[in-house]
């Protein structure tokens, strides 16, 4: 069983939940940031909320939910130690995860289908990190927040 953090903005609201009961259905612990129904409200608020639940071990891993699986991604992306990736079918989800250890998932409801998003989920949450000639480039991205602050 692992923790999933997820979480959604507004337009991201319908297939967050599915995608919730579908990792339940198949013994996940979910940790679930929001947002809790159709309302609006910014993406950036639920985006940092998974990436702080995965960057803080609250959650092992993260699934973020918006319109698009963009924005919520950049901004899941803002928290150190979170390599999230939106990610349209299962090959990409296989991939992120192969070759640049994303650690959450992002979707965009307005361009995934249900199906193809849970079996991307479930190709997500299979795959492990290959390391050998990844590993090094991922270490070079997990620096890239460290070395290009303003004044660091």
């Amino acid at each position: 069983m692992t923790r999933i953090a997820v979480g959604c903005d507004h337009a991201g609201f319908a297939l967050k939940t599915t995608l919730a009961e579908h990792l339940v259905a198949q013994g996940h612990e979910v940790v679930d940031c929001g947002t809790g129904s159709t309302d609006r409200v910014d993406y950036p608020d639920f985006g940092a909320a998974v990436g702080r639940a995965v960057a803080g071990g609250d959650a092992e891993l993260g699934v973020a939910v918006c319109g698009s699986g963009i924005g919520i991604a950049i901004a899941a992306n803002k928290i150190a130690g979170v390599r999230a990736a939106t990610v349209h079918d299962v090959t990409s989800a296989q991939l992120t995860r192969q070759h640049n250890d994303a650690n959450v998932v992002c979707f965009g409801e307005r361009l995934i289908g249900e199906t193809v998003a849970i079996a991307a989920l479930d190709a997500f949450l299979a795959a492990e990190f290959e390391g050998g000639r990844h590993a090094g480039r991922v270490a070079k991205i997990d620096a890239l927040g460290r070395d290009e602050r303003p004044g660091a």
